[in-house]
């Protein structure tokens, strides 16, 4: 079999992917895109970030819309949601935002193959098509960014029917009149808050004290009000015993604690897999770590320094932004094209309702390295803006040195948080004053006056002889 020659090859055509493979043909490589799915995009845009997020917008809106409804209508709003009218708009962004991808693989000339990928030697890629039928491509570099799936408990019997995970939930043909989810992570809780918003009522059952235990604990509270405003429950402490379907109406399921929960569905939501296993990578020398991720260096170059890999495959942080990034990053290295310095300040945003940003180091982390810290807080019930759109419940969080002039960190909890958060972030990258944030002028109503207000707070709080003299 006769094999045809690249000077990159890329597996998977998921942001990373997608990324380098654009990368390497702008620094004028001969470049191949093997995907398993006829539409580019990867898990991102068909079953994971692009889809939920679109379904999330719909339901904020409506959740927002039943907010207000108190006070603009007597009789409130009536009236039910129609999953498949929720879908169809789903489906349209979801083709839309695949399109552009394809489009810009094709302006750049990349090639695409459409099957299965394995390794058949350190440079070589064998692709099973959908007709069954073989080809082989040799490889300068090759970079690998197959993705993840989700991960399956051995104790939940997930049949994508009843009981479901983050691929099938998408698949519902109708709202169901309740939800036990599994999990309380960032699917998981974005999943339970769009799903309460749109009225379904939402259990969350977990082993853990607290949902998503990474983030600062005041947005965490935040986030638990709200959640249980639209009245939704957080189960936590809680073993799961047994789940099975009772084969009329309900998934049925038993806690160490002794409470049984019947609902009409499950989502499963706990954690997931990187799809590495089926890439035959020991004859390639790639070597893989006891998680099933790909072990990389700082430039995504794997053991083997002719093969990268870049995403869910190498494992954390495994957002889609920092894929993309990734991505591009090893195809410059692996070329031998400079490769800028990493910003060093990812933000993290969570598509929960109300959503959740977060950059730098939490308070607790700044008093364990500094000592001590000073902290500004704005509530959104403070802003005009926030009164005037119903999001009287966030908060913006400022986190300082202990002389209250270095912005260390940023937490935010509310409209617009995942936007908002960019502020922050590009303010600790250029290292700039607390006082910049007092300075300078927001423009009124908005959400980014709560930078100004928490900032004040902090040059408040300063020692004496470092507060601003007038």
């Amino acid at each position: 079999m006769s094999s045809e020659e690249f000077e990159l090859i890329v597996i998977g055509g998921g942001p990373a992917g997608h990324k380098a493979a654009i990368q390497g043909a702008k620094a004028g490589k001969r470049v191949l895109l093997v995907d398993l799915q006829q539409a580019v995009g990867g898990e991102c845009v068909h079953r994971g970030t692009i889809p939920s997020k679109t379904l999330r917008e719909t339901a904020l809106g409506l959740w927002g819309t039943s907010r207000l409804a108190p006070k603009l209508f007597e009789s409130g709003i009536t009236g039910g949601v129609k999953v498949e009218s929720l879908m169809r708009n789903l489906d349209a962004v979801r083709d839309a935002h695949a399109d552009f991808m394809s489009e810009q693989l094709s302006r750049n000339g990349i090639e695409r193959w459409r099957g299965r990928a394995r390794f058949s030697g350190e440079h070589e890629v064998t692709v099973r098509g959908p007709d069954r039928g073989e080809r082989t491509a040799t490889g300068e570099r090759i970079l690998i960014a197959t993705g993840s799936r989700p991960r399956l408990p051995d104790n939940i019997p997930v049949d994508h029917e009843h009981i479901l995970d983050s691929d099938s939930i998408l698949s519902l043909i109708y709202l169901p009149s309740s939800l036990t989810v599994v999990g309380s992570g960032v699917i998981a809780c974005e999943f339970a808050t769009i799903f309460a918003a749109l009225g379904v009522d939402v259990t969350i059952v977990d082993k853990y004290e607290r949902p998503l235990a990474f983030m600062d604990p005041e947005l965490i509270d935040c986030f638990l009000k709200s959640f249980e405003s639209m009245g939704g429950t957080f189960l936590p402490n809680r073993t799961i015993e047994k789940v099975e379907w009772d084969g009329l109406t309900a998934v049925v399921t038993s806690l160490d604690t002794g409470e049984v929960i019947r609902s009409e569905k499950m989502f499963v939501a706990q954690g997931r897999i990187a799809c590495v296993g089926d890439l035959n990578l020991e004859v390639a020398g790639v070597e893989v770590s006891n998680r099933g991720t790909v072990v990389v260096d700082e430039f995504c170059q794997s053991s083997a320094p002719h093969i990268y890999a870049a995403g869910d495959a190498i494992g954390p942080p495994a957002l889609a932004a920092a894929s993309m990034e990734q991505g591009r990053r090893a195809a410059l290295h692996a070329f031998g094209l400079p490769v800028p310095e990493e910003a060093g300040t990812l933000p993290v945003g969570i598509y929960t309702i109300p959503e959740m940003a977060s950059v730098g180091i939490t308070e607790e982390q700044a008093i364990a390295e500094h000592g001590s810290a000073v902290v500004g807080r704005s509530k959104f019930e403070e802003l005009a803006r926030g009164q005037i759109c119903g999001d009287t419940e966030g908060m913006l969080k400022l986190v300082a040195d202990p002389s209250g002039t270095q912005l260390l960190g940023a937490h935010i909890v509310g409209q617009g948080a995942t936007e908002l958060i960019h502020i922050a972030q590009m303010a600790i990258q250029a290292k700039t004053s607390i006082d910049v944030f007092v300075d300078s002028i927001f423009n009124f109503p908005t959400m980014a006056e709560g930078f100004r207000v928490a900032a004040i707070k902090i040059v408040q709080a300063r020692p004496a002889e470092l507060r601003k003299v007038g």
